[in-house]
């Protein structure tokens, strides 16, 4: 299991962050690799959703289930099937920002994408982290 961890400063309230990084129709407007969310199904702790994501150019499916929420605080998500992991969303507001920290615990795929890829993937993984979450900011704060 792998884990990366970033951080990042969001000018804006922690509810906004909260609500914009909830919300799984929001996932391809942040999340570079992913190309598609489909069949959403229920609210809060329990949710689902379906999903593709390219790693390293294979198409990988699987199926996302939030397993903890606390409202402006912390959510946490559990995925199967093309990547086994685990994604925690950590908010911390300082009255006029909020700090954004995403953890994610996961396995790659190695009889997909063979042993010599792991390395380079895990590297690529952590460089895309830091895209995503400027992403969000960049999102969060336009709104």
């Amino acid at each position: 299991m792998l884990t990366v961890e970033k951080s990042i400063v969001i000018n804006a309230s922690v509810g906004a962050v909260y609500t914009y990084v909830e919300d799984p129709t929001k996932l391809s407007e942040w999340m570079t690799s992913l190309t598609e969310v489909r069949n959403i199904k229920g609210e809060g702790v329990g949710q689902s959703y379906d999903w593709t994501y390219r790693m390293m150019g294979i198409p990988l499916d699987g199926t996302t289930t939030v397993t903890e929420k606390v409202p402006n605080e912390r959510s946490k998500t559990e995925t199967t099937g093309g990547v086994k992991s685990t994604w925690v969303f950590t908010l911390v507001s300082d009255g006029e920002a909020t700090t954004l920290t995403l953890k994610i615990d996961y396995t790659i795929p190695v009889p997909v994408l063979g042993k010599l890829a792991e390395k380079l993937v895990a590297s690529r993984n952590a460089r895309e982290m830091e895209t995503n979450l400027a992403n969000i900011k960049e999102c969060v704060e336009a709104d």
